[in-house]
């Protein structure tokens, strides 16, 4: 089964509204197992929904909520761009990141999710220690 535009922009609205809660298996059962996740260094490349919530849970440990606010989007057959302005909720304040991310979906699953943002601009705003 082929994936239409619509429905890999479906699967990724879904993916991205479950996670804004931070429902993990919820989110994850949307992902390949094979799934491929990238973003820019110091955080590289991982397969799997293993390896995707092993960077997550731990980066998102501070915060009590996401919005991942979609300002555009485009897709053809199963793979989808979208500009995005992630946005998290700490203790104390929220936190902006213009994010684009590509994702490719096949058979119903996101098997491939490369994220582009300047990780300086988050890295900056998040809590250390």
């Amino acid at each position: 089964m082929t994936d239409t535009s619509t429905q890999a922009l479906d699967i990724v609205r879904r993916f991205l509204k479950t996670m804004e809660p931070l429902d993990y298996n919820t989110a994850l059962a949307l992902v390949s197992p094979t799934c491929v996740y990238i973003n820019p260094p110091p955080i590289g490349e991982v397969t799997g929904p293993e390896g995707i919530r092993a960077v997550l849970e731990p980066f998102f440990s501070p915060t009590l909520e996401n919005e991942f606010r979609i300002l555009r989007e485009s897709a053809s057959g199963g793979i989808v761009f979208l500009e995005r302005l992630d946005r998290h909720r700490l203790k104390d304040k929220w936190v902006e990141l213009p994010v684009t991310g590509v994702f490719e979906v096949k058979d119903g699953l996101i098997t491939y999710w490369r994220d582009y943002f300047d990780a300086a601009t988050i890295l900056a705003q998040w809590p250390t220690g």
